[in-house]
């Protein structure tokens, strides 16, 4: 039904799935990159953010499935990050540790309890978080989609200002900007390096939970075991071509749910042809953004100066 009035509308329609994509598929781009960039404001990177977009994705559905409230899988999906994010924090700074083998060995390690944990959910059907819906009944299917606004969408659009002005504005953000771009002078300044790290860590992953949680209970719905499609280290990318900016962070996650909305949309209106090519559009953007910011004669704005190093608190 949905499919007969895209094509009754035609390129409208077109338009109209791209935008309601946009906001779905951008929902956990946004609170993923949004915890990534406080981690990397820190002078940390976390690679290891797939594991726990994976495990908020599973806890979400199954505490939704076990007590019937979505909302309470929201919490858990960000308390699960939480506890991923402290194991990152503390193992990421011991002495002569590596930031990327201690990112890949979390993936690994918070994949695998999803993957473990969540084997009795893949088939039950768990209570989704409710959407508001903007649109009418009088309205074409194609439309009311697009009106339909999930209630996490916003709290994520709320997020991103208020962390700009977290680091711009209060004592708090200035010791993670000092942290994440001088250690020494934050040390100076009696900053405790590891303990501002270890928050915003968790402070991060636990936004990134709550991504996960958008994938299992709003957009797609279901709890699979490839239900991230790697948007965790995605999310890495775009944080970089966001300049480590949260207001940025927002548009740029627009942008890959707009990209990943762009294979269905089409295939809405009848274009079946390159389908996997244009479903594939994410991962080229992701390609295209490292690339265009690995460049030697690029110098990146906004990069905290400690990213990437092993200073230690």
């Amino acid at each position: 039904m949905a499919a007969e009035a895209s094509q009754a509308l035609g390129w409208w329609g077109v338009l109209l799935a791209i935008a309601a994509g946009t906001m779905r598929g951008g929902t956990p781009f946004l609170f993923v990159s949004l915890g990534e960039c406080l981690t990397e404001k820190s002078g940390k990177i976390n690679l290891g953010l797939e594991g726990t977009v994976l495990m908020g994705a599973m806890s979400a559905y199954a505490i939704s499935y076990l007590t019937g409230s979505p909302w309470l899988g929201v919490l858990v999906a960000g308390l699960s990050g939480l506890a991923l994010g402290a194991i990152h924090g503390w193992l990421s700074q011991q002495y002569r540790v590596n930031d990327v083998a201690v990112g890949i060995a979390m993936i690994v390690f918070g994949s695998g309890i999803a993957f473990f944990l969540g084997k009795p959910f893949i088939q039950p059907s768990a209570p989704q978080l409710p959407t508001l819906n903007l649109g009418n009944a009088a309205m074409p299917p194609a439309l009311q989609a697009a009106l339909q606004i999930s209630p996490l969408f916003l709290l994520g659009l709320a997020i991103a200002p208020l962390m700009k002005w977290f680091f711009q504005s209060t004592r708090w953000g200035l010791f993670v900007r000092a942290v994440g771009d001088s250690p020494e002078a934050a040390r100076a300044m009696g900053v405790s390096i590891f303990n501002v790290r270890m928050l915003s860590i968790m402070a991060g992953s636990f936004l990134a939970g709550i991504g996960g949680a958008a994938l299992s209970l709003y957009y797609p719905g279901v709890w699979t075991e490839r239900i991230s499609s790697g948007q965790g280290l995605m999310a890495v990318a775009l944080v970089i071509f966001a300049r480590w900016n949260p207001i940025l962070c927002l548009w740029a996650s627009l942008l890959f749910g707009g990209a990943q909305a762009l294979g269905p949309a089409l295939q809405s209106v009848g274009i079946r042809e390159g389908y996997y090519l244009f479903n594939a559009a994410p991962y080229v953007l992701t390609l295209l953004i490292m690339i265009f910011t690995c460049s030697p004669k690029r110098t990146l704005t906004g990069v905290p100066g400690a990213l990437g190093t092993d200073s230690q608190g």
